[in-house]
């Protein structure tokens, strides 16, 4: 039996692993309200107050376990986990509830948690609706606290090695247990390839597959089961031909990060002598360490929304440049280029309702700050001041009209003319870019390259607003096509716009870091990939090993194809030339 669901193994070394199903059976904690009478309410509120803190104990535990040896990811995931614990969103709304509604702690806390899962989902960027897997991480370790029952521990993870266990989900926390008890893989029937827990697989080396529904039904405990994290499939109960074409698969992998580990000696160079960058993505300052192990060139997104996140009011000037300050040192010299906050008005900032009925559309990103100058001041002063410190480039997300690139250019240059009064250092030749991702704002691509200092594609916003597709949304995903015809086009018509005005054009969604696509964008011209660090090394080889007018006469000739025959057969025609 095969099954496809979602892969996130694509940027590991290891992407195929062979072992016996191991099904790990959490069960949903089943929560009843129970009214508490008024002279016991400070009573049931120590007993959440002692519940939260020993399940922080438990985190703190499973940070001492930590390997020297393990990514710095890990660490900063758990770290997280302990500030929302801390979080007066989370703590003193749950004492709130039950005094209000003289109810248990246990159902005060699930209705804080169903009040602020809603945010969530109403947030109109991808990765932070994911965020609502931490926080349920969160609230199920002190409602096991509060019920008594036992976390997953040792004595449920004897005898995994090499094992490919299977759950319904995983928290980082349970994910690091996993790894010291040497499993093999995992599958989970919920999460995300922007889940934690997918990010923490990938960092870690663990072949993983996520969003599998009904896993736990479909495959049998001890059962033969071999997972390709690569392509999102899980084979169960193999036969004998199978099973020896994946270990063969398996072996030839084993020594590949090695050999990826060589390229770093050269420049990312095709073999006819074309030079291209390889940039990261970084969210936090922890990434640093991962782009440069990986050969980052520079930064192509900082994202700084997490400035903003669990707290009641924006950040300062100060905390900003300190923040970015930070960064800075730690490139040693690499360039930054600094996006300016890409939230919307959904209750991330303030306690007031969200005011869309759809955020994704709403009031967001650019449009946000150009409404909330204030907001957007502070961000710009201190991106400013910092780049004095090192070199800074200043990106606006979500661009629509080429007003709004205006009003943003006079703004900056106001605060350029105060701070030369004010007699505060500045680049004064900082580059200003813009984000594509608004279908709009590729047909009007030259205009936008007219105005500004450089164009960075982002494909992920680009291809669901293009197809009307959430990639999120597991009954429209296997709709989400980075080689849609309408894509691409858009893609070429923004890399063209870049040509023409002479400005440098990056991609920073993920299909830029997914190896399978590097050669044809390269060959519609894409000169600058910014990706995720784990990806950076895969991307380099199959640039390295091109041959670059090759490819720029196959994509020309399938971009022309495209006006004629658009069917599924065209985009497998594709994959074949590109891979």
């Amino acid at each position: 039996m095969t099954f496809c669901c979602n892969g996130i193994g694509i940027s590991t070394s290891r992407t195929i692993a062979i072992g016996q199903a191991h099904l790990l059976q959490h069960g949903e904690i089943a929560v009843t309200v129970v009214t508490i009478e008024a002279e016991r309410i400070d009573e049931e509120i120590k007993r959440f107050r002692n519940a939260a803190q020993l399940a922080h104990q438990d985190l703190v535990e499973v940070l001492k376990q930590l390997p020297r040896d393990a990514p710095a990811d890990i660490k900063d995931f758990i770290q997280t986990h302990l500030l929302m614990m801390q979080d007066q969103a989370l703590t003193e709304s749950v004492e709130e509830i039950i005094r209000k509604q003289h109810c248990n702690a246990e159902w005060a806390l699930k209705l804080q948690r169903d009040a602020l899962i809603q945010i969530f989902d109403e947030m109109e960027d991808a990765y932070l609706r994911t965020r609502k897997d931490d926080l349920d991480h969160v609230v199920n370790l002190v409602l096991k606290r509060l019920l008594n029952i036992s976390d997953l521990n040792d004595s449920q993870f004897q005898d995994l090695i090499g094992k490919i266990v299977i759950a319904h989900d995983l928290s980082p926390a349970d994910t690091i247990l996993l790894r010291n008890h040497g499993i093999a893989a995992f599958v989970t029937e919920s999460g995300s390839p922007m889940s934690h827990t997918a990010i923490l697989a990938r960092s870690m080396g663990i072949p993983a597959i996520v969003g599998a529904h009904n896993a736990l039904k479909l495959f049998n405990h001890g059962e033969t089961v071999v997972v390709d994290s690569h392509n999102g499939i899980v084979t169960a109960s193999p036969d004998s031909k199978q099973l020896k074409q994946f270990r063969t698969i398996a072996k030839s992998e084993k020594g590949h990060d090695e050999q990826l580990r060589k390229l770093l000696l050269k420049p990312c160079i095709s073999e006819d002598g074309k030079t291209f960058n390889l940039l990261a993505n970084i969210e936090m300052t922890e990434d640093i360490d991962s782009a440069k192990a990986n050969g980052a060139d520079a930064i192509g997104l900082y994202r700084t929304e997490f400035l903003y996140m669990n707290r009641s009011s924006p950040p300062t000037e100060e905390e900003h440049l300190e923040a970015y300050t930070d960064i800075i040192q730690r490139l040693n010299g690499l360039p930054l280029t600094i996006r300016t906050l890409d939230l919307g008005a959904d209750k991330t900032i303030s306690n007031d309702p969200p005011v869309s009925a759809n955020p994704a559309l709403g009031l967001r990103a650019i449009r946000l700050c150009l409404r909330e100058p204030d907001l957007f001041i502070t961000q710009l002063r201190a991106i400013l001041r910092a780049s004095a410190i090192g070199p800074v480039r200043l990106m606006l997300p979500m661009l629509t009209h080429t007003h709004e690139v205006d009003q943003s250019l006079r703004i900056i240059r106001n605060i350029q003319q105060e701070m030369l009064v004010e007699g505060i250092p500045f680049d004064r030749n900082i580059q200003v870019g813009g984000m594509i991702e608004v279908p709009a704002a590729a047909l009007s691509a030259r205009a936008f390259a007219n105005r500004l200092d450089f164009l960075s594609i982002g494909t992920n916003d680009l291809i669901q607003y293009t197809l009307a597709v959430d990639r999120m949304d597991d009954e429209t995903s296997h709709l989400y096509e980075p080689l849609h015809p309408s894509v691409l086009k858009l893609i070429q018509l923004v890399i063209n716009a870049g040509q023409q005005y002479n400005i440098p054009v990056s991609m920073c969604g993920e299909m830029a870091g997914d190896s399978r696509f590097a050669g044809l964008l390269a060959g519609l011209g894409l000169r600058d990939f910014s990706m995720q660090p784990n990806s950076l090394l895969m991307v380099r080889e199959r640039l390295q090993n091109t041959h670059f007018s090759n490819l720029e006469s196959q994509a020309a000739q399938l971009m022309r194809s495209f006006d004629e025959d658009d069917e599924p057969t065209q985009i497998e025609h594709l994959l074949n030339i590109i891979q």
